[in-house]
């Protein structure tokens, strides 16, 4: 009735569940590193302000150069971070 190579490219159902449950682990998996992106890049803009603050509270005169040296850093923290979470993005589609 049917041809050996038909049933060779049918899945079963069992098969399917497990391709499925791949993609929504993958899912998951990206929406997790997204947040763990988030969650570090917060904490690494937090305590560059934290020591920001402090070193301007010791240094009133050098204000200004901490200043220029935490917006710079905090650029690059949030470069790294939207550059992390568009990768788990992508993997998401993917």
């Amino acid at each position: 009735m049917y041809s050996a190579a038909y049933l060779g490219t049918v899945r079963t159902f069992a098969e399917e569940m497990l391709i499925m449950a791949d993609a929504n682990l993958a899912h998951i998996a990206s929406g997790f590193g997204a947040g763990l992106v988030t969650i570090g890049a917060g904490y690494g803009i937090g305590h560059i302000a934290a020591a920001a603050m402090e070193g301007s509270a010791r240094n009133p005169q050098a204000a200004g150069e901490v200043r220029i040296s935490m917006i710079i850093s905090c650029a690059l923290i949030e470069g790294v971070a939207l550059f992390g979470t568009v990768v788990c993005l992508l993997l998401a589609v993917k």
